[in-house]
């Protein structure tokens, strides 16, 4: 009965594990496949390779918001990052498909990063992390 026991995978002892950058990766991926997922299903989509990239603008809010949600950076830091991966988002999604259809993922991009800090400035610690 030990050895089953011992087998078995606590998942909240194994999550304090993960260094900042892998939980902003995981956050990256669920936000990806949760938008995707959502706008395919809900939405009608003409252009699945559109809808993918806008659901990486949402993942890469969620998992950049996170990864600078600690004290380590500055709020100009947190800025500055956050507006180079926009234009990274822009200049990918005018190599891909064009400009006017790339500039509605710096919006999600940018509505998801606002609203994570905003949530997170109702905490007392002023963050979402729990360390």
């Amino acid at each position: 009965m030990g050895a089953s026991s011992d087998s078995q995978i606590n998942f909240s002892i194994f999550v304090r594990y993960f260094t900042d950058m892998q939980k902003a990766l995981i956050y990256f991926a669920l936000g990806t496949v949760v938008s995707f997922l959502i706008n395919y299903f809900f939405l009608s989509s003409e252009n699945i390779g559109l809808e993918f990239y806008y659901a990486i603008a949402f993942g890469a809010a969620w998992g950049i918001a996170y990864y600078l949600d600690t004290p380590d950076f500055t709020l100009a830091k947190k800025l500055g990052l956050s507006f180079v991966v926009m234009a990274i988002l822009v200049v990918a999604g005018t190599l891909i498909f064009k400009l006017e259809l790339a500039i509605p993922s710096i919006l999600k991009f940018s509505m998801v990063f606002v609203a994570y800090y905003v949530i997170a400035s109702f905490r007392a610690t002023k963050s979402l992390r729990n360390d």
